[in-house]
Order: structure tokens, then C-alpha cells, then sequence
């Protein structure tokens, strides 16, 4: 018998927006992460952890940081103050070393040039989400971005993506959304959107993309951009 060919899945056309999870899809923020964790480490006489310890967490958010950097609430009374210092020092230096993924930046031009909108989905707060896209000069060129503190639920609940599809006047089902974590696709899926699973992001320890089971998993930011060319 002859062999029956696989096709990948398309999303359907025409595409009407491509949204993107923050942290580990859209902007490596990794590198500010690592330095500001490792610093305080240093200032409590720890040993700083190797990189890709730290990167692993950052999609978990700044309490798993801490929590890998000085235990857990119920193991550390001062978890608070760490939480504080270290959203505190992030903050004032969120956009010092973090930047647009490699690769990345063709498939946002290529999306402009059609007028596409493209937008952002995420769970960071807008206390730190809008100074750095702001710092890395993608505030004008953003349609929209949704954070927690704007909605009721977060994701993995389909709100904030259905809020943001409402702000930009698009159709969920004609919606790309790409993200870093299985909440992601789950909230992608949950609002009908076409979901693709990012597998340059902060995957955990033998984690694997594809057992998110988005409808797409790419392994780089230069592969999506080549991919969603080719959807154009």
C-alpha cells in the first residue's frame, strides 16, 4: 500500500490576528530574570544558579522564582519580603537585557505589511507588561495587550483572549494564538483559536511541547516565522 502523506494543520483562512503569549514566546525576558534572581542570591551568600535553571521557571512567575531561589511560603518566613524585592528590582530594570526573540521580528513585519493586527495575551501584569513593550519600542506596533488585571479570569480561561479578539475586532476561530505553556493552548483551544505551541519557550525540565497537543508545535521563533509565511 502506498504511504499516506501527513499533512499539518492550517488555520483557516483568511487569518484576521496572531496573538502571543508574553514571557518565553514573544520577548525573552529570561536574561533579566537570571540576573536579578542571582543577585539576591548573591546578596544572601547563595551560589548563583546556572541560566537555564532559572529560565525554566520564568513562565511560572516570580513566586515559583522565589521559591526555587529561598523556598516556599511554608519553609521561608521572609517569602514576602523576597517577592517584594525581587518584583521591586524587576520593575525598575525589566527591559535591561530582555528583548524580541531572534527570528521573530520578520513574521511581525510580515504581518504589518498585510495589516495584520498582532497582539499580546498574558499573565504578567500591566505593571510590568506595558513599561516593557514600551522599552523594547513594540507599544505602537502592538494592537492590543490583554493582562490579568484587565479581566476577570486569567488564562487558561478563555477571557482574555476573547477580550482582546473583541478590541481588535477579529474572529476567535480566525485567530492564530502561540504560547509557551499548556495553559496557553488550553486558552487558546477553549476560545476556538488555531494554537501553536512554542518549543523555544521556558519548558520545564523533560517537558515537551507536543504533549500540549496544539494544533502546531514549531521549535523555533525563526521556524514559526518561516511557517506563518507560507499561512499568509
Amino acid at each position: 500500500m502506498p504511504e499516506t502523506e501527513v499533512t499539518q494543520p492550517s488555520p483557516p483562512k483568511p487569518i484576521e490576528a496572531v496573538l502571543f503569549d508574553l514571557d518565553g514566546t514573544l520577548i525573552d525576558t529570561a536574561p533579566d530574570f537570571v540576573r536579578i534572581l542571582n543577585q539576591l542570591r548573591r546578596e544572601h551568600e547563595l551560589e548563583p544558579f546556572p541560566y537555564d535553571t532559572i529560565r525554566q521557571q520564568v513562565s511560572n512567575g516570580a513566586r515559583a522564582l522565589v521559591t526555587l531561589a529561598f523556598g516556599g511560603e511554608d519553609s521561608n518566613p521572609r517569602f514576602a519580603d523576597h517577592l517584594e524585592t525581587l518584583l521591586n528590582r524587576y520593575e525598575q530594570g525589566l527591559a535591561e537585557d530582555s528583548c524580541l526573540f531572534a527570528g521573530l521580528d520578520s513574521a511581525l513585519l510580515a504581518l504589518e505589511a498585510r495589516n495584520i493586527p498582532w497582539g499580546i495575551v498574558t499573565n504578567k501584569p500591566s505593571r510590568y507588561t506595558n513599561p516593557l513593550i514600551a522599552g523594547l519600542d513594540l507599544a505602537q506596533r502592538c494592537a492590543v495587550a490583554i493582562c490579568p488585571d484587565q479581566v476577570t479570569h486569567r488564562k487558561p480561561h478563555p477571557e482574555p483572549i476573547f477580550t482582546a479578539c473583541e478590541k481588535i475586532g477579529v474572529d476567535p476561530a480566525a485567530t492564530i494564538y502561540v504560547g509557551d505553556h499548556a495553559r496557553d493552548i488550553e486558552a487558546g483551544k477553549r476560545a476556538n483559536n488555531f494554537t501553536v505551541a512554542a518549543g523555544w519557550g521556558y519548558l520545564n525540565e523533560g517537558e515537551q511541547a507536543a504533549d500540549w497537543q496544539a494544533h502546531i508545535t514549531l521549535a523555533t521563533p525563526q521556524e514559526f516565522s518561516h511557517w506563518l509565511l507560507t499561512q499568509l
